[in-house]
């Protein structure tokens, strides 16, 4: 038996994280791992005891808005400003951890993983957004892809 790699072993667990998502447009997951230790993990969906897009309908959608345009209109939260959230909320420290995301972060996530102190972000499938690269590079981030077959949350519409 082949023991998986950590990176391989974290992305999996992103994938089945984003089982959990209510998006209809896109189903995202992330981990947050320190040390081998999972700190906080995220997906994307509504904030916390409001409805869901799948119950009430996607304002995005609704509009006509292109995947990857105009963020402000979504009613939910991205898979890693929630693990952000989460660590924060329970008081756990980010700082030179590493976030496993099943997507690469979009502009706004890149700046919040920024200022959490994220050191590094390893993901599975690409996301266009340049502003986001040019983030990463400046703030000296790792940004790392790795090939892992998605199970779980997967759709053809990506945001």
């Amino acid at each position: 038996m082949t023991r998986k790699s950590k990176d391989v072993y974290f992305l999996e667990i992103a994938d089945l994280v984003s089982s959990r998502s209510t998006c209809i447009r896109n189903q995202v997951g992330a981990v947050i791992v320190k040390e081998s230790q999972i700190l906080s993990t995220g997906y994307n969906g509504a904030p916390k005891g409001l409805p869901h897009c799948e119950d009430v309908g996607c304002i995005r959608n609704e509009m006509g808005v292109k995947p990857g345009e105009r963020h402000e209109l979504c009613r939910g939260l991205h898979a890693e400003q929630n693990a952000i959230i989460q660590a924060a909320y329970h008081g756990v420290s980010v700082r030179d951890a590493v976030i496993y995301c099943t997507t690469r972060p979009c502009s706004i996530c890149t700046k919040m993983i920024i200022n959490a102190g994220i050191r590094e972000i390893v993901y599975i499938e690409e996301y266009k957004d340049e502003l986001a690269g040019q983030l990463v590079k400046e703030a000296g981030l790792t940004l790392r892809h790795v090939d892992v077959p998605r199970s779980y949350g997967r759709n053809s519409n990506s945001d």
